[in-house]
């Protein structure tokens, strides 16, 4: 424990060093962010032009610590942290494919990639994961945990590469709608990333807990550029990676059925952006349906409802707190 939160800290002070020169190179490249009228409040106009790709500062750090931290390991003939190799592939995959996306937001259309496109790509990657962890770090097995269950579950081939492609999936789109305030998709995947490395730690799956605490690490350098007013926004590149790398993670303690209660502000995100758009069109009529909430995803609807942007953040952070609390309180039992 003590090695992988000096680890951290060490990730976070690199990493927050070269926040200021990173921002001023996305200022140069015109990678601001481009506030569409509709889909957020209108208090949002004035973050137009905010650089929007801050997730590469938490990818780069975390692949290169982790990179340097196995090739020091491999020299000094040490347990190297290979399994990690997976959420940190996973993690490098989707920051591409996010990355993409926010690039052509930036230079051919504003709404991004194309929907389907994106959603391919993702699964694409979500199902060469899921069969590497079954057939691979797992040896063939599907070992699940459940909450006062003292024995692990081997679920077959068949069923846990489909579910461990739709939660891979699912959870990087869930922190992607998350990152839409200042501060708030950092903090929340922070917490959830702590309380995973915590349940590798109990487990001792320690190459998991160094992972955790480096993308903490990574977080928390970029939440020193991200707190209100926001100088830098965390980007699809950087919320997809995190989402598909922290559902990897989950998977790999096999204590992935915790993962709705510990991430239970992005799953209650991603429903609401699914239940607006269900409710919109099941209402339509003449072209026009009824809304369920003012706006989504949901933290845009208690913004129209009168809350301050931080008081929506620091709320929705002490849930995730308290969740993760239960989430490894269950993990123990």
């Amino acid at each position: 424990m003590s090695f992988a939160l000096t680890l951290g800290s060490v990730t976070f002070l690199l990493a927050v060093i070269w926040g200021e020169p990173f921002i001023e190179l996305m200022k140069r490249l015109g990678l601001g962010k481009n506030i569409r009228q509709g889909i957020t409040p209108d208090s949002h106009q004035a973050k137009q032009g905010t650089p929007a790709m801050g997730g590469l500062l938490i990818v780069c750090w975390t692949l290169l610590t982790s990179l340097v931290v196995n090739i020091v390991q491999l020299v000094h003939q040490t347990d190297v942290g290979y399994s990690a190799v997976i959420p940190l592939g996973v993690l490098v995959a989707y920051a591409v494919i996010g990355g993409t996306d926010d690039y052509i937001g930036f230079r051919v259309d504003p709404e991004g990639m194309k929907r389907y496109t994106k959603l391919a790509l993702q699964w694409g990657v979500a199902i060469v994961a899921a069969v590497v962890l079954y057939f691979v770090a797992n040896q063939g097995h599907g070992w699940t945990a459940l909450p006062t269950v003292p024995r692990l579950f081997d679920i077959p081939w068949w069923l846990y590469i489909p579910i461990a492609a739709f939660i891979i999936t699912g959870t990087s789109n869930a922190i992607n709608l998350q990152d839409g305030l200042d501060g708030l998709a950092g903090m929340i995947c922070a917490t959830i990333f702590v309380a995973y490395g915590i349940i590798a730690f109990m487990q001792g799956q320690n190459y998991l807990l160094t992972f955790c605490m480096i993308v903490m690490g990574a977080l928390f350098a970029f939440l020193w550029y991200n707190a209100k007013p926001a100088h830098m926004f965390m980007g699809d590149v950087g919320s997809q990676a995190l989402g598909g790398a922290l559902a990897v993670i989950a998977l790999m303690t096999y204590q992935w059925p915790l993962l709705p209660i510990i991430a239970i502000v992005p799953v209650i995100t991603l429903l609401s952006s699914f239940l607006q758009t269900a409710y919109y069109k099941a209402t339509k009529v003449d072209g026009v349906g009824k809304r369920l909430f003012k706006r989504a995803p949901i933290h845009h609807h208690f913004e129209l409802s009168g809350w301050s942007e931080t008081q929506i953040v620091q709320r929705w952070w002490l849930l995730t707190v308290l969740a993760s609390m239960v989430g490894v309180s269950l993990a123990l039992l």
